[in-house]
């Protein structure tokens, strides 16, 4: 066996400890089961999310588009609506 120390914060901790309280499991067991997760999954068992709400790739993707669209790659010129309906 080995020891694993984290630093959070209490609050942070508290809510965590609440939560695993009610399911009736301790933190360790909780962290547990998180690491074996992350074996089994061979990655982190749920989605990451930025503040945006978006997965990295999907914030990745619009930073990408937006860098296109000020450079103006894969930008399509001001067509009125007469000229969109003629386009399709």
């Amino acid at each position: 066996m080995t020891t694993i120390q984290i630093r959070i914060d209490e609050k942070t901790k508290r809510s965590a400890q609440k939560v695993l309280g009610k399911l009736g499991i301790d933190m360790s067991t909780a962290i547990k089961a998180y690491l074996k997760q992350i074996m089994i999954h061979e990655g982190i068992p749920f989605p990451l999310y930025t503040e945006n709400g978006l997965t990295l790739a999907q914030e990745q993707e619009i930073l990408h588009d937006v860098d296109e669209a000020k450079r103006g790659v894969n930008v399509s010129k001001y067509m009125s609506p007469d000229e969109f309906m003629e386009s399709l």
